[in-house]
């Protein structure tokens, strides 16, 4: 759990980055209908979760450095005891004080009247504008307010910073609290993972898999999935997001599982691709090896002082080689990859930040270049090969086979830890779990 010195470092570290005369803004998530009544349940966004760690929705954040009565600011839901019992308990401003250690809070009905004297006399708004068009037009309303104040002596903001270029380079760097929640959430993941291939049977349903997983995600205290997990079967591994999960399992295909654990609003992410009869045909064993071996030297990319980019070149160079070797791809193994040949089956770059978003946030390239693997980042290595059943170029045996093998991990000052090993991946080990 993140305790509340660690949320008062992070908003300590972002103001830091903040102009001085400065006021930042941002909101939490809002919930969302399903249905008429009913509603998706809530799940708050990441980055006022990062600041915050408040749990309710219809609240809003202002950083305001230098503030004389507190630098953090919270308006939040007011207590309720009617609207409590039907709907659940309120923090309210009191306890967002007490037990999340806003140096202020207020009734979010009274944003309007107080928010707008907070920003007065403040020459920027740090604010993630385009993230929530209701909240934009509040905050355009507020500044507007302060103009129409300006012959008595009003000093409106006069620039708006996007807050999140700092606050997302701030969550790719993981603290260790971070790290220990993201090592739970792989280990719940890696049971999950377990349990399907030791379930699995022909005749079962991808639904059912599904189920197996999510059970053993809710009885390890991950209640949700971190993404909509894939279950894929035979040919439907071929989609790369495949979600309907309605097919039976047939003896002879392969599976490709997809399914990540959300814990305490972090993410794990792992695919393993195993064969339902839990014995690999000669054919699958040749896609299955070489993926296999392109995700190992892939992740041995991942080190300190090496670029984002290099797990990825490092599948690329194996899989086409591998592809070569197996017929699937004909010609000179530079002009493939310089021509881009591998994306008719390998379409998708090697890997993502992860953390409290599964695609979590964070630049990519730095001045066009890519970026550094620094200690601390979190990415996923996932190479694939995906061979459509209606693919006639290719050998019949390796047609409607999509194979993918992904793993959480993370950069260390020695190298790297890949938090989901747990996880068989061999051939000779995944035979044996399924054997047993």
């Amino acid at each position: 759990m993140i305790n509340k010195q660690e949320f008062a470092r992070r908003r300590q570290n972002l103001m830091q980055t903040m102009e001085d005369g400065s006021i930042a803004i941002v909101a939490s998530a809002q919930e969302l209908v399903r249905s008429r009544d009913t509603h998706f349940m809530f799940r708050q966004d990441s980055d006022f979760h990062y600041l915050t760690g408040f749990p309710e929705p219809n609240a809003v954040l202002a950083l305001i450095p230098g503030r004389e009565h507190g630098e953090f600011v919270l308006f939040c839901n007011e207590k309720d005891l009617e609207h409590e019992t039907w709907h659940g308990r309120r923090c309210g401003p009191e306890a967002a004080v007490d037990k999340y250690g806003a140096d202020d809070a207020f009734p979010i009905d009274d944003i309007d009247d107080i928010l707008p004297g907070l920003m007065e006399g403040r020459r920027r708004i740090y604010y993630e504008m385009g993230k929530n068009n209701e909240l934009d037009g509040r905050v355009m309303n507020w500044v507007n307010k302060i103009r129409s104040q300006v012959k008595k002596g009003a000093q409106p903001p006069g620039e708006f910073v996007d807050l999140r270029h700092a606050l997302h380079d701030m969550r790719l760097f993981k603290s260790a609290a971070e790290i220990k929640l993201m090592r739970k959430s792989s280990e719940i993941a890696v049971d999950a993972h377990i349990r399907a291939m030791k379930t699995c049977k022909p005749g079962m349903t991808e639904l059912d898999i599904e189920a197996e997983l999510h059970y053993e995600f809710c009885r390890n205290g991950a209640r949700f999935p971190a993404y909509a997990s894939i279950v894929a079967s035979g040919d439907n591994a071929c989609i790369l997001h495949y979600t309907e999960n309605e097919s039976r399992l047939k003896n002879g295909d392969m599976l490709l599982i997809d399914a990540g654990a959300e814990y305490q609003g972090y993410a794990s992410d792992i695919t393993r691709t195993f064969p339902i009869n839990g014995k690999f045909t000669n054919a699958q064993k040749d896609l299955y090896n070489l993926v296999l071996k392109s995700q190992i030297a892939a992740i041995e990319m991942v080190r300190p002082g090496n670029h984002w980019m290099q797990p990825h070149e490092t599948a690329v160079d194996v899989l086409t080689d591998g592809m070569i070797e197996l017929g699937i791809l004909k010609g000179d193994k530079a002009q493939l990859i310089e021509d881009e040949a591998y994306k008719k089956y390998y379409m998708h770059k090697t890997g993502h930040w992860i953390g409290l978003d599964v695609h979590d946030v964070g630049d990519y390239t730095i001045d066009n270049e890519p970026r550094v693997l620094e200690s601390g980042m979190v990415l996923t290595v996932e190479p694939a090969i995906y061979i459509p059943a209606d693919d006639e170029s290719v050998d019949k045996k390796y047609r409607g086979i999509g194979i993918r093998i992904e793993d959480d991990i993370l950069v260390t000052a020695e190298g790297n830890d890949v938090l989901t090993a747990g996880v068989p991946k061999t051939v000779e080990e995944i035979e044996t779990l399924m054997a047993s």
